[in-house]
């Protein structure tokens, strides 16, 4: 650990992203590495004291059961600054009362986070200063370009992290290890082997009170343009030769970079829907649009499906489809890769012949590789059977990792500007043709599989 950072401060920080996730991992990370010593700053416009704010964090690192002297000393030390975000004063008596090198979480809604990088630029910044972000890192690709000159006038490149916590997913990490570390996979991965790749994340929760930011985003911005698009990357890069921040980040550029809707057209390559009335485990749920704060006029979709080509020489011919949706039957997490199906399976063998499936499914954290196999009794007869894994939870929470990465100055962790870009430009002909109607949006019932007719994945 070469920790580049002296003192956090986090712009936002009497909401639920902190409190339900920043804080929590804070506390993980300092039990788990009780040599880390830093000072926590948590800022935002409510009006709190010192004391309520230790109290709110102490309450987080509960949740985790953080403990240890680094935890004390964080406790004891942490404190709170009322400021407006957007304001060119408050932020700049915020930074000139920090000690050392500073880094700012911004746990924000994305249009306070761009007029708080307009406030920075109007005042010298400390060196060293580092700036976090959550996504969605802009609403276009347009305004993604314009997030990052905001950004560039501000720090070097390397300073800005666009935090996608996915990527700080241990099950996501394991795919590097899973291609890179056997000889006997890495061959096999390129589309003379595989026949697909199915990326998906089902919920069963609903809306949960998120309208206000659901409904302008969607199951498409919220998950598959950013997420998804993120682990089909990981998926997909050519081998790097370290995993350096600028090796890895660069191996999942040129993923990006070759990735294009299938065959060009979004309105056969995608699919969207949104759930009906319905009930999961036996609670009752009313309409997507009838829930409260949704403007059904949006026609926002909670379940999004669309299928990719990466024009690179291992993927040729292989679709990559990512789906996404919440108010489903059944929760699935996993990538599962289709391998294609043996060439010739000799005279006298019967039943099943269905191709071999490598699935890496996210929380719990597993692989299973589904092969064919001569049955127990008819040694004739093929039966499907799983080989299994537990990869177990890993040290830190998705967020933990994130937040190493930030006080260290690695950037591996976080999506890169050009990245941001790349993965707007390769959803905006579906985000057109939904706009302009030319796919039609579907219902499902809450508590179903989706709607009816739609093939299934994986």
């Amino acid at each position: 650990m070469t920790q580049s950072v002296s003192t956090l401060v986090i712009l936002g920080a009497s909401g639920d992203l902190t409190s339900r996730l920043l804080l929590p991992a804070i506390g993980q990370l300092l039990t788990d590495q009780p040599e880390r010593a830093f000072t926590l700053i948590g800022a935002s416009s409510d009006a709190l004291d010192d004391d309520t704010w230790r109290a709110r964090v102490r309450e987080s690192f509960a949740t985790v059961e953080a403990k240890g002297a680094a935890v004390d000393r964080l406790l004891k030390e942490t404190r709170y600054v009322e400021a407006d975000a957007t304001s060119a004063h408050d932020l700049q008596a915020l930074l000139s009362g920090v000690e050392g090198v500073p880094a700012l979480y911004f746990a924000l809604p994305p249009a306070i986070t761009a007029k708080a990088c307009d406030a920075l630029g109007t005042f010298d910044l400390p060196a060293g200063l580092t700036l976090a972000l959550e996504k969605p890192f802009g609403t276009d690709r347009e305004s993604a370009i314009r997030l990052n000159e905001r950004l560039a006038r501000l720090v070097p490149e390397d300073q800005i992290h666009r935090v996608d916590h996915f990527l700080g997913r241990s099950s996501v990490l394991n795919i590097l290890g899973l291609r890179f570390a056997n000889s006997i996979l890495e061959p096999l991965w390129d589309g003379l082997h595989i026949q697909r790749v199915d990326i998906l994340y089902d919920e069963t929760l609903a809306l949960e009170g998120r309208a206000r930011y659901y409904d302008t985003a969607g199951a498409l911005m919220d998950m598959i343009q950013s997420h998804l698009l993120q682990v089909m990357s990981v998926l997909g890069m050519e081998p790097p030769s370290t995993l350096g921040a600028r090796d890895l980040r660069d191996a999942k550029g040129l993923v990006l970079r070759a990735t294009r809707v299938w065959d060009d057209d979004p309105v056969t390559a995608s699919r969207r829907a949104r759930y009906a009335a319905g009930e999961i485990e036996g609670r009752k749920l009313p309409a997507y649009a009838d829930e409260e704060g949704v403007d059904p006029s949006r026609q926002t979709e909670t379940l999004a499906e669309v299928t990719l080509q990466i024009d690179t020489w291992r993927w040729k011919g292989v679709p990559f489809t990512l789906r996404s949706g919440k108010a489903l039957g059944s929760r699935r997490r996993e990538m599962v890769v289709t391998f294609a199906p043996a060439q010739h399976v000799p005279s006298g063998l019967t039943g099943t012949t269905e191709p071999a499936k490598l699935r890496l499914l996210f929380a719990p954290d597993a692989l299973s590789l589904e092969v064919n196999i001569n049955g127990t009794d008819d040694p004739f007869g093929l039966e499907r059977a799983s080989l299994t894994a537990d990869f177990g939870p890993g040290a830190l929470l998705a967020y933990g990792e994130v937040l190493e990465g930030i006080l260290d100055g690695d950037p591996s962790l976080s999506v890169r500007a050009d990245t941001a870009v790349e993965c707007w430009r390769i959803v905006e002909p579906v985000l057109a043709a939904w706009r302009e109607g030319r796919v039609p949006l579907e219902e499902y019932p809450a508590g179903s599989e989706g709607p009816d007719g739609w093939a299934g994945l994986g």
